[in-house]
């Protein structure tokens, strides 16, 4: 027996759309509570069955009704791409970045730092405001705002950082990389609509958006390994190409790839996909670097199409075998599906997130507090 998997999260997504509607109706807006989402679920499955809200909701793939992690999914034997050095996986170089480094090239460094230099407090008008704001958001799918709302009460807990900053959540369950990157069709625009009621709702506009964070999928369960993570390398030029369009300011955008995936036990993104997506953001970090016109971010190159593309935290580690620095994932860090990231996990990715931009050298200069604040 198969039962459609409904996320709470993009349940939720729906009745706080209808809530926004019935207050501009003159009613009050009732807070849903989280026991309430199951039933809710169904009946937002139902409107989606009438075909008026479809994409709002996350049902993007099957799973058995008695699903449970696989936790005997210990180990993959993958090195992590920032332990790969100049090793190789199926024939294509390891490392973050070229050359199986895993540090930025010379030039694109001294272009990201030159990047964090112009960013500074706006007002919503996107104009210089020593009492406005910066905004860092993030874009992808269920793993990734579990992920983002952790990091975001722990960094808003952080005395190091910058009080002018501001961190919107704009990733939603289902939204994975195919079905927000092409604006002709309704499920993306749709998903950027949506990017624009979370900021609103969190006081500012796109124009205060100078940062992102991207963490998204493909969801796989067969095909070559080229294939895979040239997909989701497709959808995320795509991506960034958007958010340059939508928010006119943005001047940096960090991407990171899956974490472990191989306690899953539904068919949505495991290993080996979650490792090889690692290898679409690399691609498309090397293609930037390499000059590809469609993700130039220099004006003095030509025309500006995507912001300042780096990575941010290298998530990935092979289950209970220990990264370079440490890192593990048990089969406690995921909820039943052996996927999405139990409180564990997330903690873990909020942990690196915090870390990466509280001492990253394109990072520092807007995330911590200055002297005197």
């Amino acid at each position: 027996m198969f039962n459609l998997y409904v996320s709470p999260g993009a349940a939720k997504m729906v009745l706080q759309r209808k809530a926004a509607a019935s207050l501009k109706r003159g009613k009050p807006h009732c807070r849903i509570s989280r026991p309430e989402l199951p039933k809710l679920a169904l009946a937002a499955w139902a409107e989606a069955l009438a075909g008026s809200w479809l994409i709002l909701l996350a049902v993007f793939f099957l799973r058995l009704s008695a699903a449970a992690s696989d936790c005997s999914g210990t180990s993959t034997g993958f090195v992590p791409l920032n332990d790969l050095g100049s090793g190789a996986y199926k024939g294509h170089a390891g490392g973050l970045y070229p050359s199986g480094s895993n540090s930025r090239p010379a030039a694109h460094e001294s272009a990201g730092l030159e990047a964090a230099r112009s960013i500074s407090t706006l007002n919503g008008n996107g104009s210089p405001d020593a009492k406005g704001q910066i905004v860092l958001l993030s874009i992808g799918m269920s793993n990734t705002t579990r992920e983002f709302r952790k990091f975001i009460s722990l960094a808003n807990a952080d005395p190091e950082k910058n009080p002018h900053l501001v961190f919107v959540d704009g990733a939603v369950g289902g939204m994975t990389a195919q079905r927000i990157s092409d604006l002709s069709t309704p499920d993306a625009q749709r998903y950027w609509d949506f990017v624009g009621v979370r900021l609103s709702d969190a006081g500012v506009t796109p124009a205060q958006v100078e940062v992102a964070w991207i963490k998204q999928a493909a969801p796989q369960r067969k095909g070559d390994f080229i294939d895979h993570a040239g997909r989701l390398k497709k959808h995320l030029a795509l991506i960034v190409q958007i958010l340059r369009v939508r928010f006119p300011n943005i001047r940096l955008v960090y991407l990171s790839s899956r974490i472990y995936g191989g306690y899953a036990s539904v068919p949505l993104n495991p290993e080996p996909f979650a490792y090889e997506s690692g290898f679409g953001v690399k691609w498309l970090i090397e293609d930037q670097i390499g000059g590809t016109p469609s993700l130039n971010f220099d004006p003095s190159k030509g025309e500006v199409m995507a912001p300042w593309l780096a990575w941010g935290p290298y998530l990935w580690a092979d289950g209970l075998t220990p990264r370079s620095d440490g890192l593990t994932y048990d089969c406690s860090d995921f909820v039943k599906d052996g996927t999405h990231p139990s409180p564990g996990a997330q903690m873990k990715v909020a942990k690196m997130l915090l870390e990466f931009f509280k001492s990253d050298t394109t990072t520092r200069s807007w995330f911590l507090r200055k002297r005197g604040e």
